[in-house]
C-alpha cells in the first residue's frame, strides 16, 4: 500500500501537537505501509528534496512576501504534483488539506483528513492571517466535505466537525485518539535542566509548555498566577507567538507578574524534547489553560512523565484527563473569563497544597497513558481505515 502523508510540520521542524502526531504516526505506519511523507521545507532546505521517504516542499519563489495562505497553497500544489503513484493520501491541518484534495482529484485516489483543529473555531487566527483566514477556512471546508474519511482525534472533536460542517456524512467521520510514546516520555530524575534555569529545588513549581497563542489561553494563566501560592514557582516554556500583538501582551503580563512575586521563569525558545521531559518529570503540576483543544497531546506527555495535570474542560481534554483521578479540570466559558481564571488558581493551589494527592494523580496518569494511548494502537486503527477505503 503506497501512502502519501501530508503535513506542514515534520522533524526537525515540529512546533505543535499536529507535528508531534504526524512524527509518531509516520514512525509506526512505516512498518505497515510504503509511506512517503510530504512536508514543508526548513529554511536550509531546497525543494522539492527527497530523503529517505521524506519530500520537503517550498512555497513558490514568486510569492515571497505574499499572504501566508497563498504561500501555503503553492506548497500544496507542489505536494499534489509529487504524489503521482501513491494509492492514498492522508493530510493533516489546513496547511496540507488542499494538497490532499487536489491529489484526490488529479490522481483519482482516496483522501483521508485528520482534523487536529477547525478554522471556524479559531477566529483569533484572523489576527495572524488577515484575509488569508477566509482562504484557510475555504481550504479546510473544501477538503473535509469531499474527503473519503475524516479522522477526529477525540469524540468532542467529532461533534465539532459535524457541527461546523453539517454537509459531511457522519458515517465518514471516525474517532482515533492521539497517542503518546511512553518509552520516550517517561520520568527523568536528572536535574541538569532545572539547575540551568535556576529553579529552587526546595520549592514546588507549576509548568506550562506551549506556543503563545489565543488558543492556548496563556494570558488567562498569567492572570490566574497572581493569586498562586507564593511558595510556588512558575515555569513558562512558551515561544513562537502567533502575532506581535499576542507576543507583546504575553511579555507585559510576565513582567507585571514578576514585579509582584519571585520564581517566575520564562523560557522563550522551544526546548529539546529531553529537556522538556525532565521539566515535566519534576513539575508538581502541569497546567493546560487552553480555550480550544481538540485533544491536547501535551497533557498526555505530562501524564506519561508521572505529573498531575490541571487543564481546562474543553474539547477532547476530558477524554484524556480524568477529573479527580489524573488531574483536575476547570470549566471554561468565554463569557466569564474571570471565573475561569479564578478556577485555575483554585485548582492549581489545591494540587500544590496536597503533594501526596498530586503524586497519586501523577502515578495514575502514567498508568493511563501506558494503557490507553499507545501509538501502535493509533497506527493500527489508521491502517485499518486505509484498507477499508482501498477495498
Amino acid at each position: 500500500m503506497k501512502v502519501g502523508l501530508l503535513t506542514r510540520e515534520y522533524p526537525p521542524d515540529v512546533y505543535g501537537g499536529a507535528g508531534v502526531h504526524v512524527e509518531f504516526l509516520a514512525r509506526e505506519l512505516r512498518a505497515l505501509t510504503d509511506l512517503e511523507v510530504h512536508c514543508w521545507a526548513g529554511s536550509e532546505d531546497s525543494a522539492p528534496a527527497r530523503d529517505e521517504g521524506v519530500v520537503r516542499h517550498r512555497a513558490a519563489a514568486g510569492l515571497d512576501g505574499a499572504n501566508d495562505a497563498l504561500r501555503t497553497f503553492s506548497v500544496d500544489l507542489s505536494m499534489a504534483a509529487a504524489l503521482d503513484g501513491r494509492e492514498l493520501v492522508h493530510s493533516h491541518t489546513w496547511y496540507a488539506n488542499l494538497a490532499g484534495h487536489v491529489a484526490k482529484l488529479l490522481h483519482g485516489i482516496p483522501h483521508v483528513v485528520t482534523a487536529h483543529s477547525l478554522e471556524p473555531l479559531r477566529p483569533w487566527k484572523a489576527e495572524q492571517l488577515g484575509g488569508g483566514y477566509a482562504l484557510s477556512g475555504w481550504a479546510e471546508r473544501t477538503a473535509i466535505e469531499a474527503a473519503d474519511a475524516v479522522v477526529a482525534v477525540s469524540r468532542g472533536m467529532r461533534d465539532d466537525i459535524l457541527t461546523c460542517y453539517p454537509a459531511l456524512d457522519p458515517a465518514r467521520v471516525r474517532v482515533i485518539h492521539n497517542g503518546i510514546d511512553t518509552r520516550l516520555y517517561r520520568p527523568d530524575q536528572g536535574t541538569a535542566v532545572l539547575e540551568r534555569i535556576g529553579l529552587d529545588p526546595e520549592r514546588p513549581f507549576v509548568l506550562f509548555v506551549g506556543r503563545i497563542t489565543r488558543q492556548k489561553g496563556v494570558p488567562h494563566l498569567l492572570r490566574a498566577a497572581r493569586a498562586l501560592d507564593p511558595d510556588a514557582q512558575l515555569v513558562l516554556c512558551a515561544g513562537a507567538p502567533d502575532t506581535p500583538e499576542i507576543g507583546r501582551e504575553f511579555r507585559e503580563l510576565v513582567e507585571e507578574l514578576g514585579r509582584t512575586r519571585d520564581g517566575v521563569h520564562w523560557i522563550p525558545e522551544m526546548l529539546p524534547r529531553p529537556e522538556v521531559i525532565q521539566l515535566l518529570t519534576h513539575a508538581t503540576v502541569f497546567v493546560c489553560p487552553s480555550v480550544y483543544e481538540p485533544l491536547g497531546i501535551v497533557n498526555l506527555e505530562a501524564m506519561a512523565c508521572g505529573t498531575a495535570v490541571v487543564a481546562s474542560a474543553v474539547g477532547g481534554i476530558p477524554e484524556v484527563v480524568d477529573d479527580g483521578g489524573t488531574g483536575l479540570l476547570v470549566p471554561y466559558d468565554e463569557r466569564h473569563p474571570e471565573a475561569f481564571e479564578s478556577g485555575l488558581t483554585e485548582a492549581l493551589n489545591r494540587v500544590l497544597d496536597e503533594p501526596e494527592s498530586a503524586a497519586r494523580m501523577g502515578a495514575a496518569g502514567r498508568e493511563r497513558a501506558v494503557r490507553d494511548f499507545g501509538w501502535d494502537q493509533v497506527a493500527r486503527r489508521t491502517f485499518e481505515l486505509y484498507e477499508e477505503l482501498l477495498k
